[in-house]
């Protein structure tokens, strides 16, 4: 996928919460990743997702982190912050507990930067929220992903990744 975007012409931002930067540490073991990443953002303070990547703070307090719109809007601010064209996100829950009102397990994973409309129908596990006011749709995906944290961790970077595939194409 980093030959693709750079195929493209394109540049991605990543902002990452239950994955910690393992998501950004696997495009840039991708020679060439230089030439497309231009950041990422380590969110995992709510505080972060708020002040650095301006997660509407209303929805975080009604909704918590953990929340299709936030992952939406994550991706978005990332995106916007660092001036790329697509924005992905990780949020959710590691384990190995409940936190925040959601399972061990549970997770939202996001990409930002295609037009609205350019996406299949929306389901309960997919989720297509138009964010801001320049018409890109962030598509959302609800994982539950079963294992231990390293096995949340992993299936959430791997999940994204493949998300920004189907996005880049």
């Amino acid at each position: 996928m980093v030959s693709a975007l750079s195929e493209q012409g394109r540049t991605l931002a990543v902002a990452e919460s239950l994955t910690g930067g393992l998501v950004s540490a696997s495009l840039v073991a991708v020679p060439g990743a230089s030439a497309v990443l231009r950041g990422a953002v380590v969110a995992y303070a709510t505080e972060v997702k708020k002040d650095v990547l301006r997660v509407d703070p209303d929805l975080l307090s009604a909704k918590g982190p953990v929340d299709p719109d936030v992952a939406a809007q994550m991706a978005t601010g990332v995106r916007r912050l660092l001036k790329a064209d697509i924005g992905i996100a990780t949020t959710g829950v590691a384990g190995p507990g409940p936190a925040d009102g959601a399972p061990a397990g549970r997770v939202f994973v996001a990409v930002a930067g295609h037009p609205s409309g350019d996406h299949e129908p929306a389901t309960d596990q997919h989720f297509y929220p138009v964010v801001g006011h320049d018409g890109v749709t962030a598509r959302v995906v609800r994982l539950d992903l079963p294992g231990d944290r390293p096995a949340v961790r992993l299936g959430s970077a791997l999940r994204v990744l493949e998300l920004l595939a189907d996005a880049v194409g």
